[in-house]
């Protein structure tokens, strides 16, 4: 049996992606890549899929703020048997709406065992408001950071060793962005805006944290897109992010002794994102460490941070020779499967290139 490759699958949140743009549907995806390496790591919003989900032990679910530091080479990750899940309430979220996410944290428990708890409401509304940005990307600010924070600390110091949040978000039940969103052709107006909690809990605590908004049912309609079916069949998007936390992966100092069952930036073989959103810091580090980087052509977004933007061409030929091309993530996943059997998947490609003339020997002094 041949070993796992650690592949790191990247879909940047609130761009638009048409793969991973909306709530879990870049799931088949992380299935397939977690098939040809044996071993995925990815972040929540590409596994995040409202009240769907999919457990695999090949994929490692780890917040994106984690994601960058562990590719910086910060951090390591440690493998956890279950996570002890603290939950933190936004004190923003109505009676009526906070009952229905208690009642899926009693269904987490009874249905699939998970350990959560302790439950905390922050001592007033942290104040979450989204923002577009000029290029039509999602971005977010908190009133009350600090709430936040406190909320955090507390929640870790009563034990809990991951921490779901439930923000309330802006109800925007008539705007023509949330209308286009929901009809497959917007942007996740709440994307932004949940990164930069999940970032900042993740940053300051050093455990495994994600979050899911609270917001006020939609009516149904008929023009639903079926990439924004699974935020549509529920009251909440928290199941999703419980059963991502639960084995979520620990984050250890990679100054601290090694561990057997740790994974560090040097084992990864492959990092899978977008051809047009190369500019994160992931891939950058990834490059640098020489790591191919498998550019996925046809999932557009808003972004157009190509490998031919950044300057990555005839002139910087050793990182071009690290960036390979995809058409589709199915074409990502076979050069996965090639570079974990040992294959260059340059060789696959006809016509091949013809070998380079041999470097001279240098003469002595």
């Amino acid at each position: 049996m041949i070993k796992p490759l650690p592949t790191i699958l990247i879909i940047p949140t609130g761009i638009a992606c048409e793969q991973g743009g909306f709530a879990g549907d870049a799931l088949p995806v992380a299935r397939l890549l977690a098939a040809a390496s044996g071993c995925l790591i990815s972040h929540p919003n590409v596994l995040n899929g409202a009240s769907l989900y999919w457990s695999d032990r090949r994929i490692h679910y780890v917040e994106g703020w984690a994601l960058d530091a562990f590719a910086r080479g910060y951090w390591r990750l440690s493998s956890c048997r279950a996570q002890r899940i603290g939950v933190l309430f936004d004190a923003a979220i109505e009676a009526t709406l906070l009952l229905r996410h208690l009642q899926v944290l009693d269904a987490a428990r009874a249905t699939l065992g998970l350990d959560i708890g302790p439950v905390l409401v922050t001592n007033g509304p942290i104040g979450v408001s989204v923002c577009q940005g000029a290029s039509g990307s999602s971005w977010g600010e908190l009133e009350h950071p600090h709430r936040l924070l406190q909320a955090g600390e507390q929640l870790k110091a009563a034990g809990a060793t991951a921490i779901a949040v439930v923000a309330r978000f802006p109800d925007e039940l008539d705007s023509s962005q949330l209308q286009a969103y929901r009809c497959g052709a917007g942007v996740d107006a709440l994307a932004g805006a949940e990164a930069l909690i999940s970032h900042l809990l993740v940053r300051e605590l050093g455990i495994p944290c994600a979050h899911a908004p609270a917001l006020a049912p939609l009516a149904p309609i008929n023009e639903l897109d079926p990439r924004a079916a699974a935020e549509e069949l529920g009251h909440t998007f928290l199941p999703c992010v419980l059963v991502g936390l639960s084995q979520a992966p620990n984050f250890q100092l990679a100054t601290n002794p090694w561990q057997p069952d740790e994974l560090a930036i040097e084992q990864v073989g492959a990092v899978v994102a977008p051809a047009g959103a190369l500019g994160g810091e992931t891939v950058l580090q990834a490059l640098q460490r020489q790591i191919p980087v498998i550019a996925v052509e046809s999932n557009k977004s808003l972004l157009q941070v190509s490998a031919a933007a950044l300057g990555w061409g005839e002139a910087d030929h050793e990182t071009k020779n690290n960036v390979l091309h995809a058409s589709s993530y199915s074409e990502a996943a076979g050069m996965v499967l090639a570079l974990r059997e040992g294959i260059n998947p340059k060789s696959l490609h006809r016509p091949l290139a013809i070998a380079s003339k041999p470097l001279a020997i240098a003469s002595k002094p």
